[in-house]
């Protein structure tokens, strides 16, 4: 086995995405695990758990709180938040861009590159590490980009970049 360390991938978030990800994090610690403790701790007090739904089913759901409770705050103590401003009327794509491309058939695509925890592919913002923010990441308006998809490669024109946040 080898001593060398894993390495890992860097959280990279939005300031909105960083947000959104502590606000998730501060609602299951003040409000839902609190709920749930006390369910549990009634349903305790009415005798036999091994037939108590509400014993039950706190238990299961508070298990499924820790857990994001846990992943959420791994995830945060390793973020590192990149204002996108910075970049201003940039036309070069970095983190943090809305990118407008237009594909060989015509169609024309905008995605936002974002963090890994704030992907959502049907808002049309795409992880850094995916493979068109790959493919598009150090381009310029007006380059040309080749991007391997399920279908085959494919050649895609930067149209428009900014920086404006979500």
């Amino acid at each position: 086995m080898s001593d060398t360390p894993t390495p890992t991938i860097k959280n990279y978030l939005t300031p909105a995405g960083y947000a959104r990800l502590r606000a998730e994090w501060q609602q299951l610690m003040d409000n839902e695990r609190p709920k749930i403790v006390e369910t549990i701790h009634w349903a305790a007090k009415n005798g036999d758990r091994s037939e108590n739904g509400d014993y039950i089913y706190g238990k299961r759901r508070l298990r499924e709180i820790d857990r994001r409770i846990q992943f959420l705050t791994k995830r945060l103590e390793i973020a590192e938040v990149v204002d996108a401003s910075i970049h201003g009327a940039s036309e070069q794509i970095f983190f943090g861009a809305t990118v407008t491309y237009v594909e060989e058939s015509g169609v024309e695509r905008t995605v936002h590159i974002v963090g890994i925890d704030e992907a959502d592919s049907l808002a049309g913002q795409v992880s850094w590490v995916s493979p068109i923010a790959k493919a598009l990441m150090k381009n310029k308006v007006g380059d040309v980009v080749r991007l391997m998809t399920p279908g085959g490669e494919q050649e895609v024109e930067v149209l428009r970049v900014s920086y404006v946040p979500l």
